[in-house]
């Protein structure tokens, strides 16, 4: 037999070394967070899972074993038929469930025995997990970071996506959040991950970078949107040395309708969104703007979030959170045009 079992800890430098990385899990906890490149191959669905717990609370536990186990005997089954049929001997799987308990060690015994070398992880997700959260202050020890600062508009995303385009390491975490960091950061009809699946997005980021080159990132809050930035990154990050990205701000205005279209094309959604600053700026203020926006008057509206909203606390915050502002590079943009910022990435890869 090759059947093998990894800890959690030695996975974390090992995952390059398995052909295919086996979630034997339900396809919500699947969701919910999984090992990178990981595929779902649950032993027991969502439905199913339900149905052996029920009886397993309300019947007994030996009839609740035997159900469960004609379900995962027809699900390996099914897998096996249509994901490892056509596999080489040399094939190298590792598989995991909650614990590395029943669901993985069933399937594993199976190709176990078909003659594939098969890994289990000792522990299962629950041990990875806690490797990777354990990790993530690590990771960001061992990197230099170069923290883009600049206020609502100033095209600190752009920059980030101008400098990957030029070969140098980012780690885009509006990108991993699926957020862009405001009260109105959210994006109409795009899920963020949970909070185990950001930290994990983000452990897997910080991993491959080297740590020989800087990486690039934006001068965050703790949290983006509903999803928080491990401590030690934040902190890591907040002692960075800055570079500031000074915009026109009628370019940065522009900006923003560009990079909030969404906003433009539905005004009730707009509308809504703004509900969140009336404790902030008062029901008179955003009454104002959203009977700007419903005649399709955006532009002031944008304007007067900027000079009423964004900028009159920016300065004091990013003072007062990240400790080397004060001696950051200058970096002066003339206008949002991907010409503008791709040379101004590559002045700042240039020194």
């Amino acid at each position: 037999m090759s059947l093998t079992l990894i800890s959690a800890a030695d996975l974390l430098t090992r995952l390059q070394e398995f052909d295919t990385i086996i979630d034997a899990r339900t396809e919500a906890e699947h969701d919910e967070d999984r090992l990178p490149g990981a595929v779902n191959w649950p032993t027991l669905t969502n439905a199913e899972r339900i149905v052996v717990g029920t009886m397993y609370k309300q019947i007994n536990q030996f009839e609740a074993k035997k159900r469960g186990a004609a379900m995962a005997a027809r699900n390996i089954a099914a897998h096996i038929d249509r994901d490892v049929i056509d596999k080489p001997k040399d094939w190298k799987p590792l598989a995991y469930c909650w614990r590395g308990g029943k669901r993985s060690g069933s399937l594993s015994i199976i190709l176990d025995q078909i003659g594939f070398k098969t890994t289990l992880i000792e522990g299962g997700y629950k041990a990875f997990r806690a490797a990777v959260v354990a990790d993530i202050p690590a990771q960001a020890a061992r990197l230099n970071f170069r923290v883009v600062c600049g206020p609502t508009g100033s095209g600190k995303t752009r920059l980030l996506h101008a400098l990957i385009a030029q070969g140098a390491q980012v780690l885009d975490l509006e990108g991993l959040a699926n957020h862009r960091s405001s009260v109105l950061g959210a994006i109409p009809g795009v899920a963020q991950p949970t909070q185990k699946r950001f930290d994990t997005l983000i452990w897997d980021t910080l991993r491959r970078f080297d740590a020989s080159q800087p990486v690039f990132v934006e001068s965050e809050s703790k949290k983006v949107g509903n999803v928080a930035i491990p401590t030690s990154l934040v902190e890591r990050i907040r002692t960075s040395p800055c570079i500031n990205l000074n915009l026109p701000t009628d370019e940065r205005i522009a900006l923003l309708l560009e990079d909030y279209d969404f906003f433009v094309q539905n005004t009730a959604f707009f509308c809504q969104r703004l509900e969140a600053l009336v404790e902030m700026r008062g029901k008179v203020v955003v009454e104002n703007w959203k009977a700007l926006i419903m005649q399709g008057d955006m532009r002031p509206v944008v304007s007067e979030l900027l000079s009423k909203h964004y900028d009159p606390g920016y300065l004091q915050s990013i003072q007062r959170n990240f400790g080397q502002y004060g001696q950051a590079v200058q970096l002066e943009v003339t206008d949002r045009s991907e010409a503008s910022l791709r040379a101004a990435a590559q002045s700042l890869l240039s020194h």
